[in-house]
């Protein structure tokens, strides 16, 4: 019975991914390209500008910084695809994959733009302090359809929040056999730390983001850059096949263009979540003068993922060289890779950055649900339900075998997919007219812009962004 199951999602994903998905987010992505005016590229000095004035920013309140909310969703972003998928596209797809990666990301950061300000532009201040925000609020509010943002908040709760983190528990487990540690004692610990985290507050989970993503961030980078240098002899033909084996026929192990292409296409579209609507749950919680500003730094985190996290995995496959001759894929050609570079210790290295990957992804993850069970209900013990299946998840994902479940995880994640194009299509004129206004006061001289939400052609649905922005503000629908 549960093979026939997975047989039968598998055979929806398929269809769903390969001839629907893919070119709905593309199509958005270059709709969101022209309208903006290639936001994506002109605006990139003020995107770096904005990510630096929000490090180490304080906060009080239950307020969420720019940055603390960047980490949320980069901390989600970048998971073991990030190492192993990255790997898979090149050995299936060859070095033109990776070409097309940067052009998936360069389309995906205009999509990510629009979704992040939009979901500042609907947030909902509470009232302790803090916002919270996303597609279920901004499909709500800004759609006026209760039920499109419930079937949203419900699939992403449950992707995020359970399937994904179960998913992201098996690879922590695994990762970490190579030390001798048997899964249910991973399961266990993880299962702690984790809930430790969730059942804190809000911020709290921003603030141990805030901490692990950069660490594992930089970590990573560095180690790639020491694979290029120890064999930089090689890298200028690295970039060459890049670019080269990108419109070559026969790049992809002697197959036709659509291997290059649609890995490369794929793996991007899969990692830097660009349209998915799970990025704007973390961006609507930030505390910021105009909602264009986390909507610019939420742009810059598509990059982050795609040109610094998946290039370094690339450049590390590619640099060695052998991925069409050793018969591994995935994390195994990463690792082995790795081990020719680094010794005997480069699985232990390799296991480490799986475990802050995963790790970093159970905390975001979680941070999304909870954004959606609260659009849902305020009622307490629904959260702490929640929080509890969040925790048993992690452990039984460490113990269990999930072929299954990421079929189920993909068939939820088209389903999302569907949800927030369609919404953001709709409300995209709001978040750009928010550009403009963003740009015309930087031109004024304005260095930091603020946001009053009539300059908006339609401001029903804003609880924020009016005369009555201060921390014990609640909108008369939450009193």
């Amino acid at each position: 019975m549960e093979s026939a199951l997975n047989n039968l999602v598998s055979d929806i994903n398929g269809y769903l991914w390969n001839y629907l998905i893919i070119f709905i987010l593309i199509g958005a992505g270059l709709w969101f390209t022209c309208t903006t005016k290639l936001v994506q590229l002109r605006q990139i000095p003020e995107m770096i500008r904005l990510l630096g004035d929000g490090v180490g920013t304080k906060t009080k309140n239950n307020h969420v910084s720019s940055f603390q909310a960047f980490c949320v969703s980069t901390a989600s972003r970048v998971g073991v695809g990030n190492i192993a998928g990255i790997a898979i596209a090149v050995v299936l797809g060859g070095p033109g994959a990776i070409f097309w990666m940067w052009v998936i990301a360069l389309i995906g950061a205009a999509t990510g733009f629009i979704e992040s300000t939009l979901a500042q532009i609907y947030k909902e201040p509470l009232p302790n302090g803090g916002f919270y925000g996303g597609p279920a609020y901004y499909i709500r509010y800004g759609l006026k359809s209760k039920w499109f943002a419930v079937l949203f908040a419900v699939l992403i709760s449950i992707t995020y929040g359970l399937i994904y983190n179960s998913v992201q528990a098996n690879t922590l487990a695994l990762s970490l056999e190579t030390f001798h540690i048997d899964v249910a004692y991973t399961g266990i610990v993880a299962a702690i730390l984790t809930g430790i985290i969730v059942f804190g507050s809000i911020t709290r989970v921003a603030k141990a983001c805030e901490v692990i993503v950069p660490i594992m961030a930089l970590l990573y980078i560095g180690t790639a850059l020491y694979v290029i240098i120890a064999n930089i002899e090689h890298f200028p033909h690295v970039i060459y096949s890049i670019f080269a084996s990108a419109l070559d026929p026969y790049a992809a192990g002697g197959g036709f263009l659509g291997a290059t292409m649609i890995n490369g296409i794929k793996r991007g579209l899969f990692t830097n979540e660009a349209g998915e609507g799970s990025v704007p749950n973390a961006a609507a919680t930030a505390n910021v003068s105009h909602p264009v500003k986390q909507g610019l730094v939420q742009a810059f985190g598509v990059f982050v993922d795609t040109m610094f996290i998946c290039t370094s995995s690339a450049f590390i496959v590619l640099v060695i060289g052998d991925y069409s001759t050793t018969g591994l894929t995935g994390v195994a050609l990463v690792q082995h890779n790795l081990a020719q570079e680094l010794g005997p210790w480069a699985p232990y290295a390799l296991a480490v950055f799986i475990m802050m990957f995963c790790f970093s992804s159970l905390i975001g993850n979680y941070y999304y649900g909870e954004v959606n069970i609260t659009h849902m209900t305020d009622k307490k013990y629904v959260l702490n339900i929640f929080r509890l299946l969040v925790v048993a998840m992690v452990f039984i994902g460490c113990i269990s075998s999930l072929e299954l479940v990421w079929n189920m995880a993909d068939l939820f994640m088209a389903c999302l997919i569907l949800t927030n194009v369609t919404a953001i299509v709709l409300l995209g004129k709001q978040a750009v007219v928010a550009l403009n206004d963003y740009i015309a006061q930087k031109r004024a001289g304005i260095k930091e812009p603020q946001f009053n939400k009539s300059v908006l052609p339609d401001q029903s649905g804003i609880f924020w962004w009016g005369d009555n922005q201060t921390d014990n503000y609640v909108p008369d629908h939450k009193k």
